[in-house]
């Protein structure tokens, strides 16, 4: 079952983050796409210790996909390294990764 993905996103705010969602779904590169606000980030950027409030969106999709999704995601972030990371989905559903293929491929 790795053909299926959750590509974990952060986001600056809701509104990004649902810009990038609509986007992500409308284009067929992910079949939903959940957004979490209320994330907050403690990281090293550039040689300094930084903290922000972000938003997670995790986008469900196919592994096939996530060209697509990191272009289009980066084509429209406000960060210049924005987190996008792919993680394997083992098992599931069958209903729900028969929509989830179906979703993004219309097959």
């Amino acid at each position: 079952m790795t053909d299926f993905i959750f590509v974990y996103i952060t986001a600056s705010s809701e509104e990004e983050a649902e810009r990038i969602g609509r986007v992500l779904v409308d284009e067929k590169l992910a079949a939903c796409v959940n957004i979490i606000p209320g994330m907050r980030s403690i990281y090293r950027w550039q040689g300094s210790m930084e903290e922000a409030h972000e938003v997670v969106i995790i986008a469900k999709t196919m592994r096939a996909q996530f060209d697509g999704v990191e272009a289009r995601v980066k084509s429209m972030h406000s960060s210049e390294n924005p987190c996008i990371v792919a993680l394997p989905i083992e098992m599931g559903s069958e209903d729900f990764l028969s929509w989830l293929r179906r979703s993004v491929f219309g097959a």
